[in-house]
């Protein structure tokens, strides 16, 4: 009887103390600010606003140098050896490339300098001015990292532009910033060709690939562009080497367009300070960041999650391993067949990820367990729940050695899709739905830190640290952030609210951007200066803050439509639940004030679909009938129903029909950006008529 009281009450025990310990940890505290009435907090480790973690270093460019230096045997840029290149035939006619890859190919840092330095003096060999400005329009790649940090020795600021950025907004993009001289890749030379008639004031072109395309040699030779290989602007600045122009803290580094979820894109100004606050802030809150690294880089870079990132991995002596989001994995889309994705030959330990690339990931493992069945599947979900107890601190046992036995029977095989390393995931750029955070936790056995940041930001706001378990977070605010809730009558949203705080969220200090590129108008109306000088920047999110300082999103202003009897709508916050069914690839809400149920366009995940199409022996041509068919219209909408009633969305909330698509929404048809954030205008514009049939 006694063994039986001891062991009910041990458990017992380290469960309350573990709770109570989560309890009393304070991540972010109350801080008397200036500007707006409101909330403020601030990160509870630091008593001061963060703006450098370096001693005598005030820009991203001295960084680097101090590194290079510091580091210079080691690895800094890897990029895998393309062996081969291939077409692979569908059984619907479909074709498809596939890549064979070989192992990663490394600069040390001694040698990417070098290459920095012969980059930068190239640049100015070719008559590119100090004033002048550069745009990088480009996939990520090392040659990118390489053309930044040449520019920013010279002091020149750089226009990032995404690779699938339309015509529209990339001619406006190079014209409104007048950019003198474009780097970019082959793909992206033979887009700048058909729009060189629209472009006023590119003069130098330089190519990333050897390879550059036939049809770029009229433009040359009409002498409205010069176009080099960047291979001789290397060269060409070896023989002639100029000295390093460098900038100050208050130069702005980088003109990062955004990809723009409504209108034409925003040119956000950066300066070197303030990108260097961010960068600063994350190295205090990532444990143990340092030489033994080795990070993916496979994020646009035009996106400051990626830029911030790089920057920081090679301010610590880390490694950056280059990769693609269709080469990331053994079965990703690009991959060849029998060959190694990224991660596997790679093997990173750190990487940052958007929420879309987890889901995946999460859908993938999922897919695999449930084909596998029987005693696998039975395993696997035994495991899961035990993981899941322990962290939810309600079950003791599945601590200590039984951790230990799951991991090596069960969960070592799903962290070997990413390399098996994995120590560090920091997620961004849109909120993380709970179910895929918990679960990548789980399956990964790594910390998920979600941060929450804007491009006016440059990416810094609140962080999640590495001993939260918790999830549907982004954690305290940044050492370089203060945090304030501010009241928003309208959407009900109050700082004297209870039991949290709420309201909309603004972010102060050396991390918020300059404002926007000729854009006074819209640069007083979200950027404020407080009494005491300090800079705020007014968000549109709404959050709430927990009783340890950690904030949560809640809401966004723009996303919220007034139902026809009153109810408010939230429709980000509701596409957040929906989508975890396995049915959905993707998903929009569209709310209409004059009517008082919501309808969805949902992007059907074709696995799931056909999956389930099979079992119930369902005939079809293709997966395009499949989704026109009523039974396949119901498992679906059923499904969501089911996800909705569990994430305990309102009736109102959840959509009265939807539309199911057969074809996924892609940044080069404008309608996702390149962060795979959905364009919500461009969709409605794109599904008008199916949205008005869901209403009739």
């Amino acid at each position: 009887m006694s063994a039986y009281i001891v062991g009910v009450l041990v458990p017992l025990v380290f469960t309350l103390l573990l709770r109570n310990s989560k309890k009393e940890k304070k991540r972010g505290i109350p801080v008397d600010v200036g500007g707006e009435p409101g909330h403020a907090l601030r990160n509870c480790r630091f008593t001061s606003l963060v703006s450098t973690s370096w001693e005598g270093i005030s820009t991203l460019a001295e960084l680097f140098e101090q590194s290079c230096k510091e580091h210079g045997d080691k690895y800094l840029l890897g990029t895998r050896q393309l062996i081969s290149r291939e077409t692979e035939v569908a059984d619907n006619g479909r074709s498809f490339e596939k890549l064979h890859l070989g192992e990663y190919e490394w600069l040390t840092y001694g040698q990417a300098f070098e290459t920095v330095c012969n980059f930068a003096s190239g640049l100015a060999q070719l008559g590119h001015k100090k004033e002048e400005r550069v745009a990088i329009f480009a996939d990520t790649r090392a040659e990118w990292f390489v053309a930044l940090q040449g520019c920013f020795r010279r002091n020149v600021t750089v226009v990032t532009i995404y690779a699938s950025l339309g015509e529209e907004a990339l001619c406006y993009s190079l014209n409104e910033t007048e950019v003198t001289t474009v780097i970019c890749g082959s793909k992206e030379l033979k887009k700048l060709v058909d729009l060189s008639g629209q472009l006023d004031t590119v003069k130098h072109v330089i190519c990333m690939d050897p390879d550059i395309p036939s049809t770029a040699s009229s433009v040359e030779q009409s002498g409205r562009w010069k176009i080099t290989s960047f291979a001789d602007v290397q060269i060409l600045g070896r023989e002639n080497p100029v000295d390093a122009d460098y900038p100050v803290s208050a130069d702005v580094a980088v003109i990062m367009y955004t990809s723009g979820s409504t209108g034409l894109p925003k040119g956000v100004m950066m300066t070197h300070g303030n990108v260097l606050a961010t960068v600063s802030a994350v190295m205090t809150i990532v444990p143990d960041l340092g030489s033994k690294d080795v990070y993916l880089a496979y994020l646009p870079l035009a996106h400051v999650l990626e830029l911030a990132a790089e920057n920081l991995i090679a301010g610590v002596g880390s490694a950056i391993g280059y990769g693609t989001p269709l080469t990331l994995t053994d079965t990703s889309s690009k991959i060849k067949r029998g060959t190694q994705g990224d991660a596997s030959v790679l093997r990173p330990t750190v990487m940052a990820s958007v929420p879309a690339i987890l889901d995946r990931v999460r859908d993938g493992v999922r897919k695999k367990v449930d084909a596998k069945g029987g005693l696998s599947k039975k395993l696997f979900d035994l495991a899961y729940a035990r993981r899941l107890s322990a962290i939810n601190g309600s079950w003791f046992g599945a601590w200590g050695l039984e951790k230990l036995l799951w991991n090596l029977l069960v969960f070592s095989k799903v962290r070997a899709i990413l390399g098996g390393r994995i120590r560090f995931i920091l997620s961004g750029g849109a909120p993380l739905s709970a179910d895929t955070q918990r679960f990548i936790n789980i399956c990964l056995g790594a910390p998920i830190g979600q941060g929450y940041g804007l491009t006016e930001t440059c990416a810094g706001g609140t962080f999640s640290e590495v001993d939260d378990s918790s999830v549907g977070r982004v954690g305290a605010p940044l050492p370089c952030s203060f945090i304030k809730l501010i009241d928003w009558p309208e959407g009900g949203y109050l700082t004297s609210d209870s039991p949290m705080q709420r309201g909309e969220i603004v972010i102060a200090g050396p991390n918020v951007t300059v404002g926007y590129f000729k854009n006074e108008e819209k640069t007083k109306e979200v950027y404020k200066v407080d009494d005491k000088g300090m800079r705020w920047f007014y968000t549109g999110d709404v959050g709430q803050v927990h009783a340890d300082g950690c904030l949560e999103i809640i809401d966004r202003k723009k996303d919220i439509v007034k139902l026809q009897h009153g109810e408010y709508v939230s429709l980000g916050k509701v596409e957040a639940a929906l989508i975890v069914s396995p049915y959905v690839d993707n998903i929009m809400m569209h709310a209409d004030p004059f009517h008082s149920y919501c309808v969805a366009l949902v992007v059907a995940s074709q696995p799931a679909v056909e999956e389930w199409a099979a079992k119930q022996g369902i005939v079809y041509n293709d997966f395009a009938e499949l989704c026109e068919k009523e039974e396949t219209v119901k498992e679906v909408y059923a499904s969501i129903v089911k996800v909705g009633k569990n994430a305990r969305l309102d009736k109102f909330e959840i959509p009265a029909k939807i539309k199911l698509l057969s074809y996924p929404w892609t940044s080069e048809a404008g309608l996702v950006t390149a962060a795979l954030k959905i364009k919500r205008e461009a969709i409605r514009k794109a599904f008008a008529d199916d949205l008005a049939r869901l209403y009739e």
